[in-house]
């Protein structure tokens, strides 16, 4: 082949799109991935180090924030009068971190069922279309808002006997918005018009798992060019039609499951998947088939393998960061360990996410690592401690990092 029809090949070529680097509009950012390329963010900060701004958040929520039209928002509980929560959506002025308004969703009663000392009464993080914002509080509800906070319309036709409280978080497929719903006494995945509410479709799982109680965010995947949504329960994990919600697969864990919490990644056409408490795996599946694809899983390990912590995959590796705080580099495509790090911090929950070839990730008592993405050994480029407790998962938008603690929301930004 000539060099000049090389070079007209290579400019003729398809460019993936960038992903934005504006919006960061559901639970790890533009689909889901945990990846951002713009503008460099702080790798160093702490309560007084880089601090652009910060503003405190009323209540109690583990939910992440997510930026949308210029505004960062997030949802909290605070104590009611007589007992129970005000289940609230706030949205703060990402350049000013001024509270642009904070509104009451539901009221949550005091008879409601106490949540997990590790959760929070709003810990599902809000997902957002770029002109509406989706707020979901498990058994509670789930609420649709404009970018200004008013209510477009909200329902309470979904409820569940919660353990633990909420967790898992809503995605958007087309004009439809999923989310998983896995209480002990019912499980089901449910499909509603983005617009207004109106259910598309419902599908029971139909769970013989003796503790069904999961956490689970869902994700849309394109495998050999058939969408479908992978949605983790207890004891297995499914793939499920996007347009009718009809369930096309199901593979069982090694051992048996419950309290799922990470979210499904996709890539090198296999779903890397944790399978919870208590005896955890980290699996890879091909996702095809019909019935039962179990015969699928690729590869699986024991070892370190997180409970909450959703893994990362960056080119042919994925990081992973367990619950007890160390760090892999595993071959996604054998399962091969690359290297493995105890980090600084006493327990995860936050999701590692990608920052420019760097990896960020903070612990449960607020010290965030900062290392390199690269296979070949552990690279630390900085320790940050913000003593206080944090997990929620850390946003980087247009060369500004956003990190919510329990109290306070933060914009780090690089002084001169």
């Amino acid at each position: 082949m000539s060099p000049l029809l090389l070079s007209a090949m290579l400019l003729s070529a398809p460019v993936p799109a960038a992903a934005p680097t504006s919006d960061w509009v559901e639970f790890r950012g533009p689909n889901g991935t945990g990846h951002y390329s713009g503008p460099a963010v702080p790798t160093t900060w702490g309560p007084d180090t880089n601090v652009g701004w910060k503003t405190p958040v009323p209540g109690k929520g583990w939910s992440s924030p997510i930026l949308v039209g210029g505004k960062l928002i997030l949802t909290t509980a605070v104590p009611a009068d007589g007992g129970g929560y005000e289940l609230r959506a706030v949205a703060v002025a990402a350049d000013s971190g001024k509270v642009d308004w904070n509104v009451t969703v539901f009221d949550e009663p005091a008879s409601a069922p106490k949540g997990h000392a590790k959760n929070s009464h709003a810990s599902p993080t809000p997902l957002s279309d770029g002109e509406r914002v989706f707020v979901h509080f498990g058994h509670m509800g789930i609420a649709c808002l404009d970018l200004d906070g008013k209510e477009l319309w909200k329902t309470q036709k979904y409820p569940y006997k919660p353990t633990h409280g909420n967790g898992g978080s809503p995605i958007l497929v087309g004009d439809a918005v999923v989310f998983s719903c896995d209480g002990q006494d019912k499980q089901f995945v449910v499909a509603l018009d983005k617009k207004t509410g109106k259910e598309l479709w419902k599908t029971d799982r139909k769970s013989n798992a003796r503790l069904a109680f999961s956490f689970a965010t869902p994700q849309l995947i394109d495998h050999a060019g058939k969408k479908q949504i992978v949605s983790a329960a207890s004891d297995f994990v499914a793939g499920y039609d996007p347009k009718t919600g009809k369930e096309l697969w199901r593979a069982t864990y090694p051992k048996p499951g419950w309290s799922l919490i990470t979210r499904p990644v996709y890539g090198h056409g296999l779903v890397f998947i944790s399978t919870g408490y208590t005896s955890q795996h980290l699996i890879a599946l091909k996702p095809e088939g019909t019935g039962d694809i179990t015969q699928n899983v690729a590869w699986k390990t024991a070892k370190n393998a997180p409970n909450t912590p959703t893994p990362l995959l960056v080119g042919d590796e994925l990081y992973v960061v367990a619950d007890n705080g160390f760090a892999s580099c595993l071959d996604a495509k054998t399962g091969t360990v690359r290297w493995s790090q105890r980090l600084k911090g006493r327990a995860f929950s936050s999701s590692p996410i990608l920052v420019n070839g760097t990896v960020f990730v903070t612990s449960e008592d607020g010290v965030g690592t900062v290392f390199e993405a690269t296979p070949t050994e552990y690279k630390p480029v900085a320790t940050n401690d913000m003593k206080e407790k944090t997990f929620a998962t850390p946003l980087p938008a247009a060369g500004k990092l956003y990190l919510r603690t329990e109290t306070t929301l933060f914009q780090f930004t690089e002084k001169k």
